[in-house]
Order: structure tokens, then C-alpha cells, then sequence
């Protein structure tokens, strides 16, 4: 509901040609996630539950692109520099090309 009310906002706000309210939610997420793990990886004693609740459930259902970057932030910054290039190219190519199979497939029915 929140991402929905973010979009609404920033939509009636800034109008519908640049999508403000999804690149705030985007970077937003990301922001909360890069928050939440590091602290929750920092604190070992701290039940793991907490990770999936706070990061999984609510941040990743908020906006996947948030658990994207995480993901890519890790290789990137652990010594797999080139494993997460490949991790995000290879999702934005991907991902193109399934949004125009799905948009072609629309285009059939």
C-alpha cells in the first residue's frame, strides 16, 4: 500500500512522464536495505528471523529492485567485482528482453 500511495503522490505531483514515484521507491528501498542487512550482519547475536521479516518481507515486497542492488553492492564491494557486473547486466538485458516477450505475447492475445 505504501508503494502504491508514493506512486499516486509523485504522479499527480511531478505528472506521469518520469516515473519520480518508482526511482523514489527504488532508491529509497535500496537505502532501508543496505541499512537493515549491514546493521542485522553486524550484530550476530540478533535472531536471523529478523532479516527475512525486515528485509525479505517488507523491504523486498516494497521494491525487489532494493534486494537487486544489494545483491550486486555485495559482489561489487567483497572482492567479486566482476561477478556482480555480470549480475546486473545480465538482469537488465534479461529483464528487457522479457518485458518485450510478455509485451509481444500481450500483443497476440
Amino acid at each position: 500500500m505504501l508503494r502504491y500511495f508514493i506512486g499516486r503522490v509523485a504522479a499527480e505531483r511531478f505528472g506521469p512522464q518520469y516515473p519520480v514515484g518508482t526511482l523514489s521507491i527504488n532508491v529509497g528501498a535500496c537505502f532501508l536495505i543496505g541499512l537493515v542487512l549491514e546493521f542485522l550482519n553486524g550484530h550476530s547475536g540478533l535472531n536471523p528471523a529478523w532479516r527475512f521479516l525486515i528485509a525479505v518481507g517488507f523491504i523486498g515486497g516494497f521494491s525487489t529492485f532494493s534486494t537487486f542492488t544489494y545483491e550486486t553492492w555485495s559482489d561489487l564491494t567483497r572482492g567479486s567485482a566482476w561477478l556482480g557486473l555480470l549480475y546486473a547486466a545480465t538482469s537488465l538485458i534479461a529483464g528487457l528482453f522479457a518485458v518485450n516477450a510478455g509485451a509481444l505475447a500481450a500483443r497476440t492475445l
